[in-house]
């Protein structure tokens, strides 16, 4: 998979839900996992205004900005939703273009940042399943499938590949979360709103998706026990 992951992330715990399209409609501020303070979130709140303001009248140095802020991290939100750094940029790629295409539609009724996240997540969600598509086709044509892309450093291999396995049989939308909350910094309230679902629904699918990542990556108690004697 070449998860972009910091291979410190927790398996503790957190109940569950289906992948789904979201309509881009609008609520993100802070990237960092702690909570903005009041006058940090002011602030965010401001510049996104401003930035919302500059895109919808069209000014390169809107989204030149938008790109300076948020680019790396939606290449790796993509990144970690596709499996494929050539992917997560075409994604992103795509995503600008649909910003452009869809600004007058932005009625502003809540952050600009998490809409263009929307975009992306909906981008991505729309590529995974071409990929399906092409592969169904590919593998009805005989055809091989693509080399994995090469895994990044960092982390013992065993230990990378397990949980790239366990991350591939959780749901769609468990990993999504998952990767959303975990690797990516993302408050529940964020996730929520990129995902158009309750906070209450991302912690119940964080908590399930934990909890299947344990029992995939924990050793049976029985073969421990076993182990010992």
């Amino acid at each position: 998979m070449g998860l972009a992951l910091p291979w410190e992330t927790r398996i503790s715990s957190v109940p569950r839900e289906r992948e789904m399209r979201v309509e881009p409609s609008e609520d993100l501020t802070s990237p960092s996992r702690e909570m903005p303070s009041p006058v940090a979130a002011t602030v965010a709140a401001s510049e996104d205004a401003v930035l919302a303001a500059r895109c919808r009248a069209g000014d390169l140095g809107g989204y030149e900005r938008l790109y300076a802020l948020h680019g790396a991290r939606m290449k790796n939100v993509a990144r970690n939703l596709l499996n494929n750094a050539i992917d997560a940029e075409d994604a992103v790629q795509e995503t600008f273009l649909k910003v452009q295409r869809s600004i007058a539609g932005f009625r502003g009724q809540s952050s600009f940042v998490t809409w263009t996240y929307r975009i992306l997540i909906n981008t991505c969600y729309d590529a995974r399943r071409s990929r399906m598509r092409k592969k169904e086709v590919a593998n009805d044509d005989g055809e091989d499938s693509p080399r994995p892309e090469p895994r990044a450093p960092g982390a013992h291999p065993t230990l990378r590949m397990a949980l790239e396995r366990a991350l591939a049989n959780l749901t769609k939308h468990q990993r999504d979360v998952f990767l959303l909350y975990e690797v990516q910094g993302f408050h529940h309230a964020e996730i929520a709103g990129m995902l158009e679902i309750t906070e209450t629904a991302s912690k119940n699918t964080l908590f399930q998706a934990k909890k299947n990542l344990r029992q995939m990556l924990e050793p049976p108690r029985g073969n421990s026990a076993a182990g010992a004697r």
